[in-house]
């Protein structure tokens, strides 16, 4: 499995940020071929101090290339270009392959 995860840093606006992403946003996003599961949460903590980030979305592929190709579909184009339409503090995207660990 290969994980995307974007980290919101906190917006202009957080009410509008809700609103965007919840109604126009996530719509967009979980059309995304390939696309196994995803969430997302606006209650972002830190263990200690205060949070660099206001909110977060986790998405999960099968391997690299589903979620490259993903992100490289009209869907995935579409979807990054909506980032700047609530998204004022920018977002820090990384992806990597998951490792499962012994329980």
């Amino acid at each position: 499995m290969h994980k995307l995860v974007v980290l919101y840093p906190e917006p202009a606006d957080p009410d509008h940020f809700r609103d965007y992403y919840v109604s126009n946003h996530l719509p967009l996003a979980t059309r995304m071929p390939g696309l196994l599961a995803w969430r997302y949460s606006f209650e972002v903590a830190a263990t200690q101090g205060q949070t660099p980030y206001f909110a977060v979305f986790e998405a999960e592929f099968a391997d690299a290339a589903a979620m490259t190709a993903a992100r490289e579909s009209p869907q995935g184009r579409q979807a990054a270009a909506d980032v700047a339409n609530y998204a004022t503090g920018g977002a820090v995207i990384i992806h990597y392959p998951v490792q499962n660990g012994p329980c």
